[in-house]
């Protein structure tokens, strides 16, 4: 088995470093291409106007500077382009992937661009407490219990078009009560604000910030797995269109032509 792996946390972050021994127990045959910097929340953005710089840091491990989507294009297209990957892995994630984060993440995006390019693709996220405490990561959870549920993916089947978004909770292994096979879930509205500050020259400007919701998980979703200490595993499929609608519309300008 050969594997790619990536990242929108850069190519320092302890979370790959994870995902590489993740991907050891299965092989050898690994190729890393990391972002150059961090990309958080770049979503599925590529580098069109800027050129992709690429330096190798030791063998088999890349820095690009690019997003993720970038990475996973100059490993299919270049570097690994006489032999492809038969698995990427996109990850080990600081925080949590679920909810509306998945539109906006880096690291699903790398998987997806590897489900677009025909690649079985699994991004893992260490969820850990964005309000409370955010130096405690138990990035131990995603190390002891990766490897399972990598195997039980892989032995299962991923089919094409579709990518496995797996997020382990905030707790300890040994705490985690379960796996989870879960729909997408839907946060409220309300968490996104604008915080204003000034500079040091009294200039004002602005963070987008976050603050907890009121709001209950649906079930059989995401987040209430995690808040359940589950490992949350959901798959997402590359087609955003709903049918439904799509039939309802048709009969509605039927005859319109």
């Amino acid at each position: 088995m050969r594997i790619l792996i990536t990242n929108d946390d850069g190519i320092h972050a302890r979370g790959l470093a994870i995902a590489e021994a993740i991907a050891r127990e299965f092989t050898d045959d690994i190729f890393v291409i990391a972002p150059e910097f961090e990309q958080s929340g770049v979503s599925h953005s590529l580098s069109l106007n800027d050129p992709l710089r690429l330096r190798e840091i030791s063998p088999r491990h890349f820095a690009l500077k690019g997003t993720p989507t970038d990475c996973v294009i100059m490993g299919l297209r270049k570097l690994m382009l006489d032999h492809p990957p038969d698995l990427l892995i996109s990850g080990v994630n600081c925080g949590q992937n679920v909810a509306e984060d998945v539109s906006y993440s880096g690291t699903i995006a790398g998987a997806m661009e590897g489900t677009i390019l025909g690649i079985p693709s699994i991004a893992l996220s260490q969820v850990y407490d964005f309000f409370a405490d955010r130096r405690t990561i138990h990035w131990e959870c995603a190390a002891t219990h990766g490897v399972e549920v990598v195997r039980r993916l892989l032995a299962a089947g991923i089919p094409k078009n579709v990518l496995m978004n797996v997020n382990f909770p905030h707790c300890a292994p040994q705490d985690v009560a379960g796996v989870a096979i879960t729909m997408q879930g839907r946060r409220s509205s309300d968490i996104m604000r604008i915080e204003d500050r000034k500079d040091g020259r009294g200039n004002p400007y602005h963070w987008i910030t976050f603050q907890r919701g009121d709001f209950k998980p649906g079930q059989g979703t995401d987040l209430l797995a995690l808040e359940e200490k589950k490992i949350s595993i959901t798959p997402l499929q590359l087609d955003f269109t709903d049918h439904p609608t799509v039939t309802r519309l048709a009969a509605a300008f039927e005859g319109r032509e």
